[in-house]
């Protein structure tokens, strides 16, 4: 039974994508997503694309977070993008990258769809707030 005013916790994806086997830093944005309230699901390493959209798609995901470090963003990224224009999901899913992406790549992946690009060193609480103040209402 929902009471007036309640709202359902952010669900958010925190995904591996490509061969890229460091994951450190989806486990430590993971947990700060679930200590700040977010329903977290974790894909685990070595996804593609679209598995990464299956996911989003069948667990209802407000956000994704896309983690790579392997360089090949330029890549993935579009192929995620267009996997969830395909499904109908885009519009209504806040899409973030965490990562060592260089300065030139931030434009052409913005254009991309991603919404925000968030590299190493990043205060957790600005991650997290951006999350909050942008994720699709349902």
């Amino acid at each position: 039974m929902s009471v007036e005013g309640d709202q359902r916790a952010i669900r958010c994806l925190v995904a591996k994508v490509g061969l890229d086997g460091h994951d450190r830093g989806a486990h430590v944005i993971s947990r700060a997503f679930r200590d700040a309230g977010f329903e977290v699901i974790y894909s685990g390493l070595h996804n593609a694309p679209d598995e990464i959209v299956q996911a989003a798609v069948q667990e209802d995901v407000d956000v994704l977070g896309i983690s790579i470090l392997s360089g090949a963003h330029n890549t993935l990224v579009p192929k995620i993008v267009a996997g969830l224009k395909e499904y109908g999901a885009f519009e209504d899913t806040l899409i973030i990258l965490g990562g060592v992406i260089p300065e030139k790549d931030k434009g052409p992946l913005r254009e991309e769809g991603v919404d925000a690009i968030f590299g190493p060193g990043t205060p957790m609480k600005e991650t997290i707030e951006f999350v909050r103040e942008n994720a699709p209402e349902r």
